[in-house]
């Protein structure tokens, strides 16, 4: 399936910003599964100063602000040729090993209610497809799937405490759980193509386990499926931080506003 995406994101300083560097992870991946046939990354407001692919195998820019430019416009868009591979995606390479999939960070870091469901999630006589399918299922019916309710910042044990969140919140709960479990896994930061829309509003954002026997293999938590060519990856990380599409800092006074166009169809 070729999709067709476009994606604009848009600062706007409310007082003029003297300095400012950002790091971009819009850059989809090249894997089983998935070409990019074309892809372009255009900046207005700030320059490129580096690009370059870090230990996840992302491609990353560094954008730096224009000095007192009110706004910083992003837009990524290209053609992704997608194949459905039932969410599996094989044997792992890159320059991190499996083993630090294993370890916690401060998003995932599993308390008492994480722990709980995690060990509710299956039993050992389960195949390793059938419990992760069965912890992505306990997890969506434990967090309502609810936007506003969180931030990037919340944890995993915080948004099932709260039982409300988005995808991010289902992911990291997923993580958490999955790593307890002994599974090497990580974040994906991504796209999917909606039957009902075009137009969105945000990325997306789902799970990776490392299956013996498998290699790679996805989970929409949110959605409650593998993903097939409706995804779109992007970036990989131990949680949103190490994939985020945007991140940076900026010195100077005021607030910021950020709006967000995102189109991505067949």
């Amino acid at each position: 399936m070729k999709l067709n995406i476009s994606h604009k994101t848009q600062y706007s300083f409310e007082t003029p910003v003297s300095y400012a560097l950002y790091q971009i992870r819009l850059t989809p991946k090249e894997r089983p599964g998935q070409t990019v046939l074309n892809w372009n990354i255009e900046v207005l407001g700030g320059q490129k100063e580096l690009e370059f692919d870090d230990h996840h195998n992302n491609r990353v820019i560094l954008v730096s602000l224009e000095p007192e430019c009110p706004t910083l416009e992003i837009v990524s868009a290209g053609v992704v040729d997608t194949n459905d591979t039932s969410g599996v995606l094989g044997k792992h390479g890159g320059f991190v090993p499996l083993w630090h999939f294993i370890q916690q960070t401060e998003l995932t870091c599993p308390g008492t209610k994480v722990r709980a469901l995690t060990k509710s999630a299956g039993t050992s006589a389960e195949s390793d497809l059938d419990k992760l399918h069965t912890l992505s299922a306990k997890i969506l019916s434990n967090i309502k799937y609810e936007t506003n309710t969180s931030t990037v910042s919340t944890t995993a044990e915080e948004a099932l405490t709260n039982g409300k969140g988005v995808c991010q919140d289902h992911t990291h709960v997923f993580l958490s759980a999955s790593r307890l479990l002994g599974y090497p896994s990580r974040y994906v930061s991504g796209y999917l193509m909606l039957n009902e829309s075009i137009d969105q509003d945000a990325s997306h954002a789902w799970a990776e386990v490392h299956v013996e026997g498998l290699g790679w293999v996805g989970f929409d938590i949110s959605n409650g499926i593998s993903p097939d060519e409706r995804y779109v990856p992007v970036a990989t990380g131990l949680d949103y931080t190490e994939a985020t599409p945007i991140s940076g800092l900026r010195y100077g006074a005021g607030s910021e506003s950020m709006i967000v166009s995102l189109q991505v169809q067949q």
